[in-house]
């Protein structure tokens, strides 16, 4: 395809990012789309260098690694041939050297045209694989480019600047890759451009073609380091601008004012409970109040620390709600959780929630629950309840978002833990609102958010948090306990049974269910799990069914077996220092009923011990756990072992949280994970140091390799500046202009989310 098509194309319908590489720089994008996934100019384009070399500041060639693909840069001091031994024909070795007086040979076995260019003192850049004979670094049969020649090979972008190295591509060498973006950069003549000419005049944007050529093509650092802003940029206003429709579409429903009676249910709670709000909670509640009171729907998020009281407020606003006649319905990801969230509903209400009953408030409600696995006498019940009218406030699973189940005047939807849902089942509860009106949302979380990921995500909702804890709560003290110290773990284990001994009760997290007849751990008559539990039992599967770790960690390897609850709770109660505790089980595959009944027991101190998976992770509230024991803790994230130790310490008594990793082979960085953990309880801090451990999408959801729909540059744990200036200028646009009539480039980028992204985007 000629620079004149393309330039056509431009102003066509298709986008000059959309044209097929093949196209463009011929054979070469097989290998490509075989090794990368990458199709198309757009995507060779977003595929970014992932370092520079500076042809001025040459390598050091005593640090280049072995096996590994390199691009260097060095002075020719010799170049000879030999005639070979056990083969026809001469070879030809050139020594390259560095300014630090370090050298690399050049290993031709044909050496026809290359002993020409090669002459001595001549610079050149060469790309190839690392290699070593007879103690001497060596590239065989390398490509280059020499420095220096005008026009030499079509290198002429090694000549100026900054030479660009890209993640090394099975079957492309790197300075042919080069060549690729050179024939593309050089084809295209203009783009579509999401970013309004008014936005980039403001911000003092390059234009987006001239962005890529100036991280692909920089002569400085500063270059490259404008043209990344730039695209960053781009991104982060993509994703807003959509947010910003997103809410808009959302607020074009209204929503019936929700405006508490001043002696009604929330009044009468509030004399009911046996502690004051704190500040922060006073706040908060005032902000969803203020929203409940308006005709646009209600989307705001609560997040604050495990135990900061996000609960009562949501009970306080869904009161607000059925003063005024609605029904709110809360809908809890695990059955554990609904359960949980009935029963301590139930009594801070007391007589509230007991309206028709015998000793009812007259002019109160009744709470019902809506799971699953109810027997059917529960289950119409319960759905009676909801569509009357008779329960004011309904929980429930996702049993609530099925189509039989209906409200009567179903007025706020509250989701807790929303990550642990998509946009389908949100919008399903949403669509039992009576026609023509919209449901007041309120999502919490106890999983802290950092800024970024806040308007990443959740751009399109407003965000209140709870910084502080109630009254009352005591600080929760983390320690690591190495799993290959056996009187480390034995101490570990004494120490459990002394809490228990002292009034408090125990959790012990594994990260596994496992099998009743998985073998027993060694160790039941000495130290006791948390030793290396032998070879591995394949992948291991939460109670959500999704794989917590694969079976295999690199070729062939295995990895170490982790805990199973099954395992762990035998071999406690054959342990010397526990066997005389109450130890049950809990975990996602137990009936329902059996769930329950094994948390009451625990609830009400019948219950020493409980082996459970991560299903005890959310919500769970026993105030007199004091201790938690997770095993294999070097295989959990930052977030997900803070949230965990928050299921303790939520009485009157000190909290303990134990990290056993696991034996022998436990990787650095997980150790220094839980360090990290130990070393703080401020969940924020520990968000952003999760952020900053993990991929973009990891984050924000999956992204195809290669494509141009995930977070491809953006980083959330460094780019707020940019983000937030991208915010205000992405949602001014989409205000002026809702439908984007007059920015068509940014409505078609729009369109380019995929429907994954774009789900993920409405999550809110």
């Amino acid at each position: 395809m000629t620079g004149r098509h393309l330039h056509a194309v431009a102003d066509g319908d298709l986008d000059p990012l959309d044209i097929g590489l093949r196209d463009v720089v011929g054979t070469s994008a097989r290998t490509l789309e075989r090794a990368r996934g990458i199709r198309t100019v757009g995507q060779l384009l977003d595929w970014l260098p992932r370092t520079y070399l500076d042809p001025s500041r040459p390598t050091a060639f005593r640090d280049l690694p072995h096996g590994e693909d390199v691009v260097v840069v060095g002075t020719v001091r010799a170049a000879t041939t030999h005639q070979m031994r056990n083969r026809r024909g001469r070879r030809l070795v050139v020594e390259v050297a560095d300014d630090a007086g370090g050298t690399i040979e050049l290993t031709f076995f044909k050496p026809f045209g290359h002993q020409d260019r090669l002459r001595p003192g001549v610079r050149v850049v060469c790309s190839g694989q690392v290699g070593v004979w007879r103690e001497t670094l060596q590239l065989t049969h390398p490509d280059y480019a020499t420095l220096g020649e005008d026009g030499e090979g079509g290198a002429q972008w090694l000549l100026d600047g900054l030479v660009p190295v890209y993640t090394a591509t099975k079957g492309l060498s790197p300075i042919v890759h080069g060549q690729c973006l050179e024939l593309v950069l050089h084809h295209v003549e203009q783009l579509r451009d999401p970013v309004p000419e008014e936005v980039r005049r403001e911000v003092g944007l390059p234009g987006l073609l001239e962005a890529y050529r100036l991280v692909h093509r920089p002569r400085t650092e500063a270059d490259h380091r404008r043209g990344r802003w730039r695209l960053k940029f781009t991104e982060a206003f993509t994703v807003q601008a959509q947010l910003a429709r997103v809410r808009r579409s959302a607020d074009a429903v209204p929503a019936r004012p929700r405006i508490p009676a001043a002696d009604g249910l929330g009044a009468r709670l509030r004399d009911r409970l046996p502690f004051e709000l704190t500040q922060g909670q006073e706040t908060v509640l005032a902000e969803m109040l203020d929203d409940l009171a308006r005709t646009v729907p209600m989307h705001r998020l609560l997040q604050g620390e495990v135990g900061s009281g996000k609960t009562v407020l949501a009970l306080l606003a869904m009161l607000a709600v059925v003063d005024s006649g609605g029904q709110a319905a809360l809908l809890a990801p695990t059955e554990v959780l609904a359960a949980q969230h009935h029963r301590s509903m139930s009594q801070l209400l007391g007589p509230i929630a007991e309206a028709g009953l015998l000793g009812g408030l007259a002019e109160g409600t009744r709470v019902t629950l809506l799971t699953g696995s109810q027997s059917t006498a529960e289950r119409r019940a319960s759905l009676l309840a909801a569509a009357s009218g008779e329960a004011g406030l309904v929980i429930g699973t996702h049993a609530l978002i099925q189509e039989h189940v209906q409200f009567a005047d179903l007025a706020m939807v509250v989701v807790d833990e929303q990550h642990r849902f998509g946009v389908e089942q949100r919008d399903a509860l949403r669509a039992k609102a009576p026609e023509g009106t919209a449901p007041h949302v309120l999502v919490m979380t106890a999983t802290p958010i950092p800024r970024t990921v806040a308007m990443t995500v959740y751009g399109d909702m407003e965000i209140s948090t709870l910084r502080e804890l109630p009254g009352g709560r005591r600080p929760v003290h983390t320690f690591v306990v190495d799993g290959q110290r056996p009187d480390w773990v034995r101490r570990t284990w004494e120490r459990v049974a002394e809490e228990v001994r002292g009034g408090g009760q125990v959790y012990v997290v594994c990260p596994r269910i496992g099998d009743v007849d998985d073998p027993d751990l060694p160790g039941t008559d000495g130290a006791g799990p948390g030793l290396p539990t032998g070879a591995a039992q394949g992948s291991v599967t939460g109670d959500d069914g999704a794989d917590l770790l694969g079976a295999a960690d690199g070729a062939g390897a295995v990895a170490p077996a982790l805990h199973g609850v099954h395992q762990v709770a035998r071999c406690l109660r054959g342990l010397a220092a526990t066997r005389e505790l109450t130890i049950e089980v809990l975990h996602g595959r137990m009936p329902a009923e059996d769930k329950d009944a094994v948390m009451v027991a625990f609830a009400a101190g019948r219950v020493d011990v409980v082996v459970s998976t991560t299903v005890i992770e959310v919500g769970v509230d026993v105030p007199d756990a004091t201790t938690m024991v997770l095993l294999d803790a070097d295989r959990f994230g930052i977030s997900q072992l803070h949230q965990l130790r928050g299921r303790v310490g939520r009485g009157g008594r000190p909290g303990l949280a134990l990290l056993l990793t696991q034996g022998e082979g436990v990787d650095p960085a997980a150790v220094e994970r839980l360090e990290q953990v130990a070393a703080t309880t401020d969940g924020f801090e520990l968000a952003r140091l999760d952020l900053e451990s993990r991929r973009e999408g990891d984050v924000l959801g999956a992204s195809q390799s290669g494509g141009r729909s995930g977070l491809r540059f953006l980083r959330l744990a460094r780019d707020e500046d940019l983000i937030v200036r991208a915010h205000e200028a992405a949602w001014r646009t989409v205000e002026a202009d809702p439908e984007l009539e007059r920015h068509p480039e940014l409505a078609e980028a729009l369109l380019r989310l995929d429907a994954a992204r774009a789900a993920f985007l409405e999550r809110g």
